[in-house]
């Protein structure tokens, strides 16, 4: 079966090579365009891009799927497109040209979560499980009929790149199997049926810890926000960043915002319990351990973020 695999950051990167070990004719991949890395902002390939050039696979560049992607799309005579995390919308015109279909991987539970973050606001949201579907894409936001479905327990300690590279792999084989079910005949999608629930992409604000809310909602949202766009809090009018914090009912005399030392450990008053910092990265410097931050500060008691 010929597939055209529509995809951009490194979590598509499992499913892509899924699909090639799986014996699927790749013939195109749809990506987004190179972008600027790093300070001096390098036009870098995606990753999807990069390893479809390790394959020897063609590669589609396109910001949108307009009519000269299309057009390229229709080219290449795809059965079916597989879309895992592409990053722009499929118009009528493209979802029409394979005969199959587009088979979306998203990661989780629809209809929780339909939007472009669902693992983050499934973490900042303490859902304790979590998963993924394949899907029959259409041009409402994440509501085609489900092909297939894993589940995955969310811990307690889980960042939310933690969770979805776990998701990635394991949805690379739901996919996979998926593709193989249509190219079988076997496959049988179903509508979907339960709460629903929207995951909007995060934005910078996302990461701003609130030390007026409870410990655990101040947990959850570092851990969902983490790797991107990051957890972050306010000293001395500069943006600080942070890496998700440990829980530590056991101090409840801390202020909002207020910090402390207790024994080699820097804690943070919430609206709950204390939290501990794990690692901070003040403005203009590097990421380091609360702890040698704390050794730096005159005084951390006279501290307070904001």
């Amino acid at each position: 079966m010929r597939v055209l695999f529509a995809g951009t950051p490194a979590v598509a990167v499992p499913s892509l090579d899924a699909l090639v070990e799986a014996g699927f004719d790749v013939v195109a991949v749809l990506t987004r365009p190179d972008a600027p890395v790093g300070r001096k902002r390098v036009l870098t390939p995606s990753p999807v891009a990069a390893r479809a050039a390790e394959l020897g696979i063609e590669v589609i560049r396109a910001a949108r799927v307009d009519a000269e992607a299309t057009a390229r799309i229709a080219d290449v005579n795809p059965d079916v497109a597989a879309i895992v995390a592409y990053g722009g919308l499929v118009p009528p015109a493209a979802l029409a040209v394979p005969r199959h279909g587009w088979i979306n991987l998203h990661f989780s539970l629809l209809p929780a979560w339909r939007g472009a973050a669902p693992v983050q606001r499934a973490v900042m949201a303490g859902d304790d499980v979590t998963g993924a579907v394949t899907f029959l894409l259409e041009e409402g936001l994440d509501t085609g009929p489900v092909f297939g479905t894993l589940t995955e327990s969310v811990g307690p300690e889980d960042t939310a790149g933690e969770l979805l590279e776990r998701l990635s792999r394991s949805g690379a084989v739901l996919l996979a199997q998926t593709l193989s079910a249509i190219g079988a005949g076997k496959a049988s999608a179903q509508p979907q049926a339960g709460e629903v629930s929207l995951a909007p992409k995060l934005t910078l604000e996302d990461g701003h810890l609130k030390w007026g809310h409870p410990a655990l909602a101040i947990s959850r949202q570092a851990r969902g926000v983490t790797p991107e766009p990051g957890a972050w809090t306010v000293l001395d009018g500069q943006r600080v960043k942070l890496e998700p914090v440990r829980l530590r009912p056991d101090v409840t005399t801390l202020a909002p915002g207020a910090l402390a030392l207790h024994g080699k450990s820097v804690l943070v008053g919430t609206g709950s319990h204390a939290v501990e910092l794990t690692r901070i990265q003040p403005a203009g410097k590097k990421m380091m351990a609360a702890a040698d931050w704390a050794r730096g500060m005159a005084s951390l008691e006279s501290v307070v973020f904001e």
